[in-house]
């Protein structure tokens, strides 16, 4: 099957609204073409700098302007990060995905510290992965040096919905930053979350978006909304199972090439439920207790369902080599002082407002 770059929205919802099973066979046969149908990568996810975000994302608890139990932490060092790999490598864990509650990346000591961890956990032989909010080319260019294997930037949803979901920062930026990763060997993992409110048209338009990018994201993660109280978005009533499994079997379906990661949203999620999706073309999973701040199921839960559905984890660098760490001190890319104008869009959301009046949610 040729990777098409050009998908109308009018073609995705069609595969989407298409009978299920008739969906789920189109995407098991996509799947099998260009994937090991037995073969799932197990991912850690690690908060390195936990709330406290300036930006009002309408589903998160880490925004500092709703009232939510979420506990703000300090960068971690370069020692703790290690061993929460170490940890991670051991339960089975091929990929460490570092997330930090920033805005944008500032160049400076804690960027250089982020720089540290990148070459600390490639050198475990473990793909790095990294979410830091936007990031120019020269920042782009030194997280590839240190040996980022993928850099993490959701669209979240459409172009036209994201304006209901965030209003401090613009699509724009978020299309601009996967193109300043696309400059170097770094490969871009980008997706977004069901059950914010959208409609099925603006799940299909968030598929234009990413299937339409040449090339298209080496990794797609599909979350479903998990509200939190505190949050715009605490009364949001979950997405179901079938939902998911149109999400997950229509993405395959567009980006047959990609890693479509079943993330945020699966302690909602019967086993059964995930085998659905594993076997409508879902080949990656986040493991651990935490997905940043919101629960995930335990690593020996996963590990059991692995064995009753005869599923291996994937070994770290399948995809892609192994990125080479250049030393900072051998760096042909060095801090800038860069201080770029990201957008600030301004418009109001009622429901943002509205949820940072109330009071702090109970512990």
């Amino acid at each position: 099957m040729v990777t098409r770059h050009n998908w109308t929205k009018e073609e995705i919802l069609e595969i989407y609204n298409k009978p299920l099973m008739e969906l789920l066979y189109e995407a098991a046969t996509v799947h099998r073409k260009n994937h090991d149908p037995n073969t799932v990568q197990v991912s850690t996810l690690l908060s390195i700098k936990t709330g406290g975000c300036p930006e009002d994302c309408g589903y998160c608890p880490q925004a500092a302007r709703y009232h939510t139990n979420v506990e703000g932490n300090d960068l971690m060092s370069v020692n703790q990060v290690k061993a929460q790999a170490l940890r991670a490598k051991e339960s089975g864990s091929s990929r460490v995905c570092m997330g930090a509650a920033w805005r944008n990346v500032k160049d400076g000591k804690e960027f250089d510290s982020v720089l540290e961890m990148v070459r600390t956990i490639n050198k475990l032989d473990m793909e790095v992965c990294c979410t830091l909010g936007m990031i120019t080319e020269n920042q782009a260019q030194r997280l590839a040096e240190a040996g980022l294997y993928a850099y993490n930037h959701n669209l979240d949803s459409s172009e036209e919905y994201y304006k209901e979901v965030i209003s401090t920062r613009g699509y724009q930026d978020r299309l601009d930053t996967i193109g300043n990763v696309r400059k170097t060997n770094v490969t871009v993992c980008s997706g977004g979350i069901i059950g914010m409110g959208e409609s099925v048209d603006d799940r299909a338009g968030m598929l234009v978006a990413l299937s339409t990018l040449s090339p298209q994201p080496e990794s797609v993660p599909i979350n479903a909304l998990v509200p939190v109280e505190g949050t715009p978005m605490e009364e949001q009533e979950p997405v179901s199972i079938w939902e998911m499994v149109r999400m997950v079997a229509t993405a395959r379906i567009v980006m047959p090439e990609t890693q479509v990661r079943l993330s945020a949203g699966r302690t909602q999620m019967s086993r059964e439920g995930q085998a659905m999706c594993f076997f409508a073309g879902a080949n990656s999973i986040f493991a651990g207790d935490k997905l940043l701040t919101t629960p995930n199921p335990d690593v020996n839960e996963d590990m059991e369902l692995f064995r009753s559905l005869g599923l291996n984890p994937q070994k770290a660098f399948e995809k892609k080599e192994q990125p080479k760490s250049v030393s900072a001190e051998e760096s042909q890319y060095q801090n800038l002082g860069e201080k770029p104008k990201w957008s600030r869009p301004g418009h109001k959301i009622e429901r943002n407002l509205e949820a940072q009046q109330k009071p702090k949610a109970k512990a």
